[in-house]
């Protein structure tokens, strides 16, 4: 081989093998700018809700946003006061849970259950909106929405075939249930509500059920389990909260929350 052909020749193979070295490189770049992969790592909109510990029930809400998955989330607006369950957070199934989840805390821990009193912690999506208006009328919120009629119930019954479901009793031919949830209450808790998806996929019986994001009674008002607010709070809320971008809640006792954030990519 001559000189000539012999350095196109090397050029050549220089140029290849940074080729293929780039090529090796790229799926882990990909990973760090993903972050973990994870059920909620598409999420683009989460709200973070934090209590003191797991027994108390006053919590800090936090809206986060970010451009694309993987890239740094960053606070959306002020803080919200909110409260949780009466006897706190027990630790739920959501989108957390599964072979690709998050590891239930270590040590003793309440665990969610029916009738507890307890708000679920995890991770969950909140996958549609409710509410007592008609659809003309909840035309700003732009998450699926349902009217709360007064035949419009949530199942709280672990016998029945509808447990931790959201039905309309007047289109169910042999209603099974023995207790549920008026979803058009006489109070206006339920005026404006969002569905959280704890224990739906699909639901255990006396896992918990009929979870919400919802008005709260008076201020600092702990809920049977649900994570409630100030009206003008949640309307501001559903106002930000877009299905496209698969919203998500956090909700953590502040300890659990700084052990698993840096490396679960929550916000």
């Amino acid at each position: 081989m001559n000189s000539g052909r012999f350095r196109a020749y090397y050029a050549l193979m220089r140029t290849l093998t940074a080729l293929l070295a780039l090529a090796a490189a790229l799926p882990a770049a990909a990973r760090a700018q993903s972050g973990p992969a994870s059920p909620w790592h598409t999420s683009t909109q989460a709200i973070l809700s934090t209590t003191a510990d797991w027994d108390s029930t006053a919590a800090v809400l936090q809206r986060y946003e970010r451009d694309r998955p993987g890239a740094p989330w960053r606070p959306v607006g002020p803080a919200i006061e909110a409260a949780v369950g009466r006897s706190g957070l027990g630790w739920g199934t959501g989108m957390h849970s599964g072979d690709e989840g998050i590891p239930a805390p270590a040590g003793d821990h309440p665990t969610k259950r029916e009738g507890d009193g307890r708000a679920p912690a995890g991770v969950f999506a909140l996958s549609s909106a409710f509410g007592y208006a008609d659809a003309a009328e909840a035309s700003w919120i732009r998450m699926p929405y349902v009217q709360a009629t007064p035949s419009v119930e949530c199942v709280d019954d672990g016998a029945s075939r509808f447990y931790n479901r959201r039905v309309d009793r007047d289109t169910i031919a042999a209603p099974d249930w023995s207790s549920h949830e008026e979803m058009r209450r006489p109070d206006h808790l339920y005026r404006w509500g969002v569905w959280v998806d704890h224990n739906s996929a699909p639901p255990v019986a006396m896992g918990g059920s009929c979870i919400f994001l919802h008005i709260w009674a008076a201020p600092g008002a702990p809920t049977s389990g649900c994570t409630a607010m100030a009206e003008d709070d949640l309307r501001t809320v559903l106002a930000w909260l877009d299905p496209r971008a698969r919203p998500v809640l956090v909700q953590l006792p502040r300890a659990e929350h700084a052990r698993l954030a840096p490396g679960q990519g929550l916000p």
